[in-house]
Parts: structure tokens; sequence; C-alpha cells
């Protein structure tokens, strides 16, 4: 199993806290019985942090009829919203809730150029709140096709989550497929599609980072 880079420094960490604590409570706690507990939940919780930065190898070859899933997850959200940071007009809203036990890498939905990017810090509502798209940490990222189609992704950060990172860069040229960032702990994408957006998917259906097709164009 690959390990994502942006776990391996929190994994490290979690090793040596889990390590020193059931150190510190053999020498503390004489009960053999309380010891092995301890050491069971402690190895639980490890394997769950390096669960949670699994990155499964997803290769794909670029398609520019469809628009892929850019995350793992639950949709839940499919509505036509008024778009206000960046179109200023009526899109499609696709939005994927990512658990705690989802894989966490987001990736390029289409092929294109980034055409914009911004992170703006903000609050820590829960990632489905409504509200959570506007006001929540989030990044913002934008890329046009080579006709000139232009697909909004926003990564929202949600109440567990408390850092996002992105890769994107305005000037970029990335390839569908590719990895966007990385949301730690529970987040949300959000994508922004054209009007005219042929969506395959429906609320409630479960998905998978570059292998579900979102829409066709």
């Amino acid at each position: 199993m690959r390990i994502h880079k942006e776990g391996i420094m929190i994994i490290l960490v979690a090793f040596f806290l889990l390590t020193s604590l059931n150190l510190l409570f053999y020498w503390i706690v004489r009960n053999q019985l309380l010891q092995a507990l301890l050491v069971v939940v402690t190895v639980v919780l490890f394997l769950l942090v390096v669960w949670f930065f699994r990155s499964p190898e997803r290769n794909v070859v670029p398609d520019e009829s469809v628009i892929l899933c850019p995350a793992d997850g639950k949709v839940v959200v499919i509505c036509t919203v008024l778009e206000k940071e960046y179109f200023h007009e009526e899109r499609i809203q696709v939005s994927i809730f990512m658990s705690p036990l989802n894989v966490h890498v987001n990736r390029y939905p289409v092929s294109g150029e980034v055409s914009y990017f911004k992170y703006h810090p903000g609050k820590y509502l829960v990632a489905w709140h409504p509200k959570s798209s506007e006001l929540n940490e989030r990044s913002t990222v934008v890329i046009r096709d080579k006709k000139g189609n232009e697909i909004l992704v926003r990564q929202i950060a949600g109440a567990v989550a408390r850092r996002i990172v992105s890769y994107a860069k305005a000037g970029n040229q990335v390839v569908q497929g590719d990895e966007l960032g990385f949301i730690k702990f529970g987040s949300r994408v959000d994508l922004f599609l054209p009007p005219d957006a042929k969506i395959t998917v429906k609320i409630g259906d479960k998905v998978t980072g570059n292998r579900s097709v979102i829409a066709r164009r």
C-alpha cells in the first residue's frame, strides 16, 4: 500500500507518541491485562492513521468527453446555484463528501490550464453544511480546457479537517487524473460545471476519484 507524502510526518509523530504512551503506561501500570489492552487500542489507532493516508495508484487515459470524479466519497449535493467567487453566474454544483475512511487524495477532473487559484482561510463548519462552500477554509481551482471551457473545483475543510493542501498554481498545465491536492481528516469537494453538462450521478451515489464519471460534455 502506497502512503501519500502528506502523511509521512504525521505517521511518524503518531508512532512516536503512541509508542511513548505504551512505554510510560508499562512502567506506571503493572497490570498485564491493561497493558495488553492499551497496546491493542494504540495499534488500531496507528493503523487507522496509516489507512487514512493511503494513496492508491489510479492511472487514467485522459478523455475530453467526460468530467471525472475528483475525490472518493458520497454525492451529497446536485443543484444549480449562483457561483459567486469566479463565474458570477449559474453553474451546476456537484458536491462530494469524504468521510475519514475515504481516500483523501484530490484529482483534476479535466485536463487544461489552471486559470485561477485562491486559498481562503475560514471557519470549520461540518462539511455537509450548506454554507461550508462559502464560509469554511477552502481553496478554489479553475481549469480551462483547450476549447476554453472552465471547470471549478473547490476543496473544503470540515469540522475535523484543519489543513487543505493544494498543488495548483495559476498558469500550470494539468492532466486529467493527476493529483490536485489533499485534505486531512474529513472534508468535501465541490465541482461547478457548465449549465449544459450532462450529469451522470445522483445524490447518495458512492463515487471514486479517477474512476467515476461525474458528467459528460
